[in-house]
């Protein structure tokens, strides 16, 4: 696959010293102006100034320049206008308003590799005495930005300019509401969902194992446990052991590992998963405002005042 993951997000907020605030305590590396880096994948989100919370930019990691000319031609056959300069090209989304920009940027490696986590089981003993995790103490900080989820008022559109124009691929469908869509090994990178409002409704960050997960979530919610949206649990689809927690701008962030990952020479069936199947195979039942963020009717209306 030409492309290989996210690179960054741009996201605006009304609320830009407070939001700030929240990610550096999530772990991220604030390198001045609102720019983060994780562990591994450098500067990966940007924090701006917006009237009301939304994904401004997303950037999607590319190979080389071959990718971008084969992806700019893409582009330009669906009709949709583009700016390139050789290393780079943007467009558009043209229903999320989202901007879109896929750019050559080398891949994330991890080295020296994250060594597996000895888990004891019945009849097996891989580790001998107290469990390691007791003696991490430092805070927890991100690997990388694993995916981002937006809600789109025309799911079919914003599909077919991931999938046509960038060369996204399907990895399993949420019945006719929503897609995961994978630009890397691992199993989605984005995730689309048919919503009343284009909004931005979580990112994603990789930490090393379910401890990390955990940790990560306990020290946020220590002093704040208003930040809680859902967790502990594992998906379905795609696996992955998850805890969401909610910025102040009301935008959710999720820290998560263990993830399924589709190999480029691997056959791989999407599978179409109904009703709340696709969202976890265990935990807690995700809450109403997981499924409907609390603003959600102050930001179609603002849609709605912006564009009428």
């Amino acid at each position: 696959m030409a492309l290989h993951g996210l690179g960054k997000v741009t996201v605006g907020v009304p609320n830009v010293d407070d939001t700030i605030a929240y990610y550096i305590e999530f772990g991220l590396e604030h390198r001045g102006n609102g720019v983060f880096a994780t562990r591994n994948g450098g500067e990966q989100l940007h924090i701006v100034h917006a009237p009301t919370r939304r994904l401004v930019e997303l950037t999607v990691a590319a190979d080389d320049p071959d990718d971008i000319t084969a992806i700019t031609s893409r582009l330009t056959g669906l009709g949709v206008a583009i700016e390139q300069n050789g290393t780079s090209v943007s467009a558009v989304e043209p229903v999320t308003g989202t901007i879109v920009r896929v750019a050559v940027r080398p891949r994330i490696v991890i080295e020296p590799a994250v060594l597996p986590t000895p888990y004891n089981g019945p009849g097996r003993i891989d580790r001998w005495g107290r469990a390691p995790f007791l003696t991490r103490t430092e805070p927890v900080r991100p690997r990388k930005l694993g995916h981002a989820v937006i809600g789109s008022t025309d799911l079919q559109t914003t599909m077919q300019f991931f999938t046509e124009g960038l060369g996204f691929k399907v990895s399993d469908y949420m019945g006719d509401k929503a897609a995961f869509l994978r630009c890397s090994a691992e199993h989605h990178n984005v995730l689309v969902m048919a919503a009343p409002v284009n909004f931005l409704h979580h990112t994603s960050w990789q930490v090393d194992d379910i401890d990390e997960v955990g940790r990560g979530a306990h020290a946020m919610l220590e002093n704040n446990p208003e930040r809680h949206i859902w967790g502990l649990g594992r998906h379905y689809a795609g696996a992955n052991f998850f805890w969401y927690l909610k910025d102040p701008a009301g935008n959710f962030s999720e820290y998560y590992s263990d993830m399924d990952t589709v190999p480029e020479d691997e056959l791989w069936s999407p599978e179409v998963l109904h009703s709340l199947q696709g969202l976890y195979a265990w935990g807690p039942p995700p809450p109403p405002s997981f499924l409907e963020p609390d603003d959600l009717a102050a930001l179609m209306t603002g849609a709605h005042s912006t564009t009428g």
